[in-house]
């Protein structure tokens, strides 16, 4: 939150701001409460302000004295009654965001909607208790239900707050009016009343959506739940068996509610004929010539928007907002309750897919011509080689249809696959893919690139249910398979990523659709990158959100790495790290990352024994080849034992190249990369290398890529993410607030770190420092230079030079790599005693 003129650059001004607000909102609480049973006793004293009230000693019965009584009786009646708690609502609100740093913009909804329902409610009292004694409304209320009904009579006065209380109910939920009934209209309001007390409906963005049951009578072939958004989309899914009646008793449907704004169509094939003067029907002994094209059309319908973290029966339990941060406990501070690792940013908000662009208008249109004259020439061609088939069916991708054909029996798989040049002459297409067989399928497949290929825009992947209601511990939403499924795969399942393709055929495009999902999914406390850009300009625009989801060495000027020799300091600083995991790991008697987080939430694990929560640290190398070329052994070793062994300690790894050759990817390298994935390549030696088989280099490009993952390989294409859409996620992400330092990596010593002896220190040459540091290890009875560098507020090399002093004098051991310095004191006073002999020898 950027800072005001009126608050200055003094940090504690909004936290002491916030807390005045939080103890002004109580203490107007219990005044107010107060008044409610104390008006009576206190209404003639305070009636007319007068400082003699204040002065003297006049007894009154409000809980919070004279000057509650006052104040009270001020807000209570003469502005708005029982609607004046929004004025304390506001309040409360507005100092929880002060102190948690939340910008204000963020409250004009809010605001807003309070304002109108305080006018609208202090109006409606007013009309209802015009004759009680009791300003229910409020002088504002009963004022101006009095002229409204001198002005216009007593029924029209009931229509206009009908009308206000209406106008209030459509601005804050925006229910759905068209079509509705009698039992529709209790539903949606019981509905709305039960999301104003369920946090899992409250949004700041989006009002609840609508639900909607077109049973099987109207679909034809199943019962169908479909929800609505604002902005006109809609999603559906089949219901399962009993799933209707439960559905349509909790949200008091009727058994039969059509589609109160959207014409569906909701089945899943549509089967084409093929116009001929024989059989019209398909048959297993149908001659050739007479094959039935069977369409399997897949729904083009983009999800309805809503918050990627989650639906509304999965909002995430970190995603706690301002209102969670007054409940917000200290870590460690209550061993009976789970350790919530996001506590420090509580108040983290996950991006909103209407950060990304919306490609509706290029949407697939299904062009039965082109699909009939394919599948013409692929029989034709086939029928030229005396190859028959029984039955072919084309499954429509966004950019590829894929036509699956049985052949004949006696038909040999191999001649079919040797005609795939033939197969591409015919159909003057490019990139013409043979799959002989189709794994458990039965088929053959041909894969032909569509003439109108549609965008996979990553708003659209993002917001399906496959990506939103996931439990992978690192989902990736690479884009749509040949069948138009969203694919979404687990980077922790991987366990690490080899990325391929030649120039300008979407591997940036790829890498960022990958960091775009991690962080839509995964909150700050959870994951941390590192990025390697040996470019400078791939990942720059990363660098923002350094203190929420980078990790990189305390001595580095820049967030994003690009200097090689950085690059090999990262590396083996990752394998320090890696090591120091795996020694938690043994401590805890864990397997993996996942059982000892699972042991340390459930505080099983003690802090002050060296345990922490992990997060996941994901690798990120864009240009792998130009790092080989420059450092050759120095890269591929840590590379090398990072990618045997760091997957059990969460540390996973992404690497892209453009050169696919077998001196950038070595054996060691492929061995330990079981997922590659690869863009359209220029040559089947280089599809192989990355692979393993040939095919990569038949791809269309743009975005069209292979996934091989063991012995599957999966045709996707990648969900597509222009660079101002990355902005505004990383730009949303930056402006919240985020930890005080980026996390730092373990120091890396590429000397050794072989430290000096007692006799090479220069007593004259002592840091003036050295003494606080000192009593700051000691005390901690932990020695590293990333803790001096904090605590002290010092550079890098002076902290480390400061650490070399204080292994030469004794004070700590030397370094053990990835163990802490052993601390040699264990008495403070004893290290007094030893730092003034010295100062006694030096001078004397």
């Amino acid at each position: 939150m950027a800072k005001s003129k009126i608050l200055g650059d003094d940090p504690r001004n909004p936290k002491i701001l916030g807390i005045f607000l939080l103890f002004l909102a109580l203490y107007l609480f219990i005044a107010c409460f107060s008044y409610i049973f104390s008006w009576k006793e206190d209404q003639d004293k305070v009636w007319q302000f007068q400082f003699d009230l204040i002065f003297q000693d006049i007894e009154v019965s409000n809980w919070l004295g004279r000057l509650g009584a006052v104040v009270s009786h001020f807000v209570m009646y003469w502005l708005f009654g029982i609607p004046s708690f929004f004025i304390i609502y506001l309040l409360l609100q507005y100092g929880l965001g002060i102190i948690n740093e939340v910008p204000l913009h963020r409250f004009r909804d809010r605001l807003r909607t309070s304002v109108f329902w305080m006018v609208g409610l202090s109006i409606l009292l007013g009309f209802l208790f015009y004759r009680s004694d009791f300003a229910v409304g409020g002088n504002f209320g009963r004022s101006v239900s009095g002229w409204l009904i001198n002005f216009v009579g007593v029924i029209g006065t009931f229509l206009l707050v009908l009308f206000i209380i209406l106008f209030l109910i459509i601005w804050t939920y925006n229910p759905e009016l068209k079509g509705l009934t009698l039992n529709t209209a209790f539903a949606q309001l019981k509905a709305a009343l039960l999301s104003f007390w369920d946090k899992r409906y409250t949004t700041d963005t989006f009002s609840p959506r609508q639900f909607t049951v077109l049973p099987k009578e109207k679909t034809g072939k199943k019962d169908i739940i479909a929800t609505f958004g604002e902005d006109e989309s809609i999603s559906f899914a089949p219901m399962k068996a009993g799933e209707r009646n439960v559905i349509e008793d909790a949200l008091d449907l009727p058994p039969s509610v059509a589609t109160p704004k959207h014409n569906l169509s909701l089945d899943e094939e549509d089967d084409l004929d093929v116009p001929s003067s024989s059989a019209p029907t398909a048959k297993p002994s149908l001659k050739v010539g007479e094959a039935q094209l069977e369409i399997e059309e897949t729904s083009h319908t983009p999800p309805s928007v809503s918050e990627i973290s989650g639906s509304v029966e999965e909002m995430p339990k970190v995603s706690l907002g301002i209102q969670g941060a007054l409940f917000a406990e200290k870590p460690y501070g209550d061993i009976s309750t789970p350790y919530d690792p996001t506590l420090d940013l509580s108040g983290y908000e996950y991006p909103v897919l209407p950060l990304l662009n919306n490609y509706e208008d290029q949407k697939v249109e299904i062009d039965r011509a082109e699909l009939e004259a394919n599948k013409d020439q692929i029989i034709e061609t086939l029928l030229n080689y005396k190859i028959e088939i029984v039955k072919i069916r084309a499954t429509i991708g966004p950019t590829v249809t894929l036509y699956e054909i049985i052949p004949a029996p006696g038909v040999r798989i191999s001649r079919i696959k040797n005609l795939e040049d033939d197969i591409a002459l015919s159909l003057a297409a490019l990139g013409i893919r043979i799959i002989a067989p189709i794994p458990g399928r039965g088929t053959i497949g041909i894969e032909v690139p569509n003439k109108s290929k549609q965008v996979v825009s990553l708003r659209e992947v993002l917001a399906s249910d496959k990506f939103r209601r996931s439990d992978m511990d690192l989902p990736i939403a690479l884009g749509k398979t040949i069948s138009n499924e969203v694919f979404v795969a687990d980077l922790a399942k991987m366990p690490h990523l080899l990325i391929a393709g030649a120039t300008g055929q979407g591997k940036s495009v790829g890498i960022n659709t990958i960091l775009c999902s991690l962080l839509y999914k995964k909150h700050p406390s959870q994951l941390k990158l590192v990025l390697i850009d040996p470019k400078k300009v791939e990942l720059s625009p990363y660098s923002k959100i350094e203190n929420h989801f980078l990790a990189y060495l305390p001595d580095q000027l820049e967030p994003i790495i690009t200097d090689t020799s950085k690059v090999v300091q990262t590396l083996n600083s990752l394998c320090i790290e890696m090591d120091k995991r795996y020694d938690l790991l043994k401590k805890a008697q864990a397997r993996n990352i996942k059982e000892y987080n699972e042991k340390f939430v459930s505080r099983r694990l003690n802090p002050e024994k060296g345990h922490d929560f992990m997060p996941f640290i994901v690798l990120v190398i864009d240009e792998f080849a130009d790092l080989i070329m420059t450092a050759g052994k120095e890269i591929e070793l840590p590379i090398g034992r990072l990618a045997q062994l760091a997957r059990a300690v969460g540390i996973h790894l992404i690497i892209a190249t453009q050169r696919p050759s077998v001196n950038i990817i070595t054996g060691v390298i492929k061995a330990n990369f079981p997922a590659r994935l690869a863009f359209k390549v220029t040559s089947k030696v280089d599809s192989r290398t990355i692979l393993d088989t040939s095919g990569a280099e038949q791809l269309i490009g743009r975005g069209d890529m292979l996934l091989a993952a063991g012995s599957d390989i999966i045709r996707v294409q990648c969900a597509f993410v222009d660079t101002p859409e990355v902005e505004r996620v990383i730009n949303f992400i930056h402006e919240q607030p985020g930890y005080a330092t980026p996390f730092f990596l373990p120091e890396y010593n590429l000397e050794g770190g072989e430290g000096g002896q007692i006799g090479a220190v220069d007593m004259n040459d002592l840091d003036d420092m050295l003494d606080d540091a000192a009593r700051l290890v000691v005390q901690n009875q932990h020695g590293s230079t990333s803790m001096i560098q904090r605590r002290l507020k010092l550079g890098y090399n002076r902290a480390g030079r400061i650490m070399d002093q204080l292994e030469a004098l004794g004070i700590v051991g030397p370094n053990e790599g990835s163990k802490p310095r052993e601390v040699l004191f264990h008495d403070e006073m004893e290290l007094i005693r030893f730092l003034q002999e010295l100062k006694n020898k030096k001078f004397g």
